[in-house]
């Protein structure tokens, strides 16, 4: 139930992401007063936020800036009751080539928006959200919050950075916190840097090759929307205050799995041949993640709504009515 929203003012960062959108959504449709963190271009381009509906993008206070700027970034959370924050660079291939791009944004970024709250005199709650990508391969399944965290990548390390700097501002200010860890999120509007849509945009197009990169790494997939609703009840609820919680459906398919489940809703089975340049470095595959969901619904009660299969068919489709969105020849980092 999402009742209590109505009239909330709420600050999004990230808002103009592939999660942060879907968000938005969710928070206009329960009535929150929201505004919406883009970053800055000369464009005036909002990213996904432009797929709203127009009674909908009517009712957000778009707010351009950049999450590296504290001074910025106070002025957009003002006197938001509840703050999410989604916005960080996510990509892991750019990672290995761009690490210090990582750390300004996911950790500088985290902590701009930390201070800010802070010094916040209306803040009721700040949803930060990490990846359970911070975990590399699982060294037990299902994956609960005291996991070791492992940097297999920068990105990673990165986000490893961001959380625990959100635990000591709530260790050692109170700041009210709780860290939302998502698996891996998929559904429309995701871009084709993400295994989902790179399966079903080659299979939209009827490529005669399908290429990917390996196809045994095991995953927990959630539906966008069910992310979304998870950041939602983990915002009212006042218990989950300086925990880390998990956000998954606790089951794992495979990277081959998906591709025989979207070639089915495709019609369509092609040949795969792996493609070396979405091959990670030896060390840095995560091989295994699979979400400990129990945490979550003691909180919350929260539970995925959208299984793996409908998720995927509603993806696919978009894609499909989308492609020119895709550009499947260049490999997107």
């Amino acid at each position: 139930m999402t009742d209590w929203l109505n009239g909330r003012r709420v600050f999004v960062t990230g808002a103009d992401g592939f999660i942060g959108s879907h968000l938005v959504e969710q928070l206009v449709a329960a009535g929150s007063r929201v505004r919406a963190l883009t970053y800055y271009n000369s464009w005036s381009e909002i990213g996904w936020l432009q797929d709203l509906e127009a009674p909908v993008r009517r009712e957000v206070e778009l707010f351009s800036g950049d999450i590296r700027d504290p001074v910025r970034v106070k002025e957009g959370i003002g006197n938001a009751e509840y703050v999410l924050h989604l916005a960080s660079l996510i990509a892991i291939p750019y990672s290995y080539v761009a690490a210090r791009s990582y750390v300004e944004t996911n950790v500088l970024g985290t902590l701009n928006v930390l201070q800010a709250c802070r010094e916040s005199d209306s803040l009721t709650r700040l949803v930060h959200v990490s990846t359970s990508e911070v975990y590399g391969t699982a060294q037990q399944v299902p994956i609960p919050e005291t996991h070791p965290l492992v940097g297999q990548s920068p990105y990673s390390a990165s986000k490893i950075g961001a959380d625990k700097m959100a635990e000591s501002f709530h260790l050692s200010f109170d700041l009210p916190v709780v860290t939302a860890r998502p698996f891996n999120t998929f559904g429309p509007r995701q871009t084709a840097r993400a295994v989902i849509p790179t399966i079903a945009s080659q299979l939209a197009a009827r490529r005669p090759l399908l290429k990917l990169g390996s196809l045994t790494p095991t995953r927990d997939f959630n539906y966008v929307t069910d992310t979304a609703s998870g950041l939602l009840a983990l915002a009212g609820c006042a218990d989950a205050e300086g925990e880390t919680v998990n956000l998954g459906t606790g089951e794992e398919w495979s990277i081959a799995e998906a591709v025989d489940l979207l070639s089915d809703i495709a019609g369509y089975r092609p040949q795969i041949e792996t493609d070396s340049q979405r091959i990670r470095p030896k060390n840095s595959e995560v091989n295994r993640l699979i979400a400990d969901t129990g945490k979550m619904q003691r909180f919350t009660g929260w539970r995925r709504r959208v299984s793996f299969r409908d998720g995927l068919a509603s993806t696919y489709r978009w894609i499909e009515a989308n492609q020119d969105r895709f550009d499947i020849d260049r490999y997107a980092t």
